[in-house]
């Protein structure tokens, strides 16, 4: 049965457009997303098709073009329509994240830098750059490694903050495990871009760990 023929009240979106996008189930999201099923099977049977086949929404939000495509039902058109609403997503979030102090604004920080951090199948150092009253100037993803971990360079770190003549810096990679406990490589690397930021003057915030549901601070953790 396609969604037209259901009772006005449980297609998904006239459910968003009376309760709210937030009441609509991850496969309610994606039918709206997906707008039309494949033959015999409604958008949202198909929604939760991939939603299976992918093992949960974000995997799927991560998903490569070639894994993506291959699916029935989707194709090059529905991959640039998702990377398109993720980069305004992410955009959306940096606007937002720079119109505050991130200090008074800590949650938004995290939910910034994990929508950009923790989809990555490898590990990914990124740096928040902040004037002298912590207002984000620029977001850098400064390396990339393995899943095994990303190789960080102190002298690369310093002179990127030179260039944006940041006053602080926050830090943050994720966990391609997805479990974001600190590792002692992780407080050994913020030990030494703490002393190396520190000799001109450039404070270490705090350094995130990103994991699949949940970050961690270092600065909370005390190890800073």
């Amino acid at each position: 049965m396609a969604i037209t023929d259901w009772p006005a009240q449980e297609r998904p979106r006239e459910k968003l457009l009376r309760s709210g996008a937030k009441s609509l189930s991850d496969a309610e999201l994606l039918a709206i997303f997906l707008r039309t099923g494949t033959r015999g099977r409604s958008a949202l049977d198909l929604a939760r098709d991939l939603l299976q086949e992918f093992g949960g929404l974000q995997p799927l939000l991560a998903a490569d073009r070639e894994s993506f495509c291959a699916m029935p039902g989707l194709g090059d058109a529905k991959f640039c329509q998702l990377q398109a609403v993720l980069e305004m997503a992410h955009r959306h979030l940096g606007e937002s994240l720079a119109r505050n102090d991130v200090l008074t604004s800590p949650e938004a920080t995290r939910r910034y830098l994990r929508t950009r951090l923790q989809s990555y199948p490898h590990e990914v150092f990124a740096c928040v750059f902040l004037d002298n009253r912590h207002r984000v100037i620029a977001f850098e993803e400064l390396f990339q490694g393995t899943i095994d971990g990303a190789s960080v360079y102190p002298r690369e770190v310093l002179r990127r903050c030179l260039h944006h003549n940041a006053a602080a810096v926050i830090f943050a990679h994720n966990h391609p495990s997805g479990v974001a406990e600190p590792s002692r490589a992780d407080a050994h690397i913020t030990q030494r871009l703490t002393e190396a930021l520190a000799l001109v003057d450039i404070r270490v915030l705090d350094h995130i760990v990103i994991g699949h549901d949940h970050c961690v601070s270092l600065a909370e953790r005390g190890m800073l």
